[in-house]
């Protein structure tokens, strides 16, 4: 069972430094950040930047959610079909090649087929408590989203936080879209 304390305290044990982090966290990454900087995990984080964070949900789509949680993990053939799929559910089909190596990190592959490195069951982790997050960050944080990404909206972002950046023309995964965007971003 996957919970955001769950999966920040797995992330903490194994970061290569504890002190004065600046995490940039994107969507499940970014509420992971925010946990990380709640003080509960013997990190000292300084900054977050939760980029494209889903701040509101619907039954409906907690439903869905849950019920992704729920599939069994799908096996591929090929390396090929593995990687168009990973593409796809994380957002990055047209962005990446799926010849890239960078897709390698999403896709295990055992006894010559291949699935996805993320295990289903992360789907059903919920939807955070953006404000508690926010409320207990020892860090300064910046919520900041793509202007085209539908996962969230200005209006939303900013009635939960007051430093909230929107980043021209980008989508969901703007890290990957335009990197140089964050550069002003992570700077404080």
């Amino acid at each position: 069972r996957y919970t955001f304390a769950s999966i920040a305290a797995e992330l903490a044990e194994v970061l290569p430094v504890r002190r004065r982090l600046v995490i940039v966290g994107h969507s499940l990454g970014g509420v992971i950040a925010l946990e990380l900087a709640g003080g509960r995990y013997d990190v000292q984080v300084d900054r977050v930047i939760a980029l494209g964070v889903k701040v509101s949900w619907t039954d409906e789509e907690l439903a869905k959610a849950a019920a992704l949680a729920q599939k069994p993990v799908a096996w591929f053939g090929s390396r090929e079909e593995a990687a168009a799929r990973y593409l796809k559910v994380s957002g990055l089909q047209g962005l990446v090649d799926p010849a890239d190596e960078s897709v390698d990190h999403g896709l295990l592959e055992v006894d010559g087929r291949w699935r996805l490195a993320m295990d289903p069951a992360t789907f059903g982790v919920g939807a955070p408590k953006m404000a508690e997050l926010l409320a207990a960050s020892e860090a300064d944080v910046v919520l900041a989203r793509g202007e085209l990404d539908p996962m969230n909206t200005d209006a939303e972002l900013a009635a939960l936080h007051d430093q909230v950046v929107t980043l021209p023309g980008l989508g969901h995964s703007a890290h990957v879209q335009d990197p140089s965007a964050l550069r002003d971003v992570t700077s404080p």
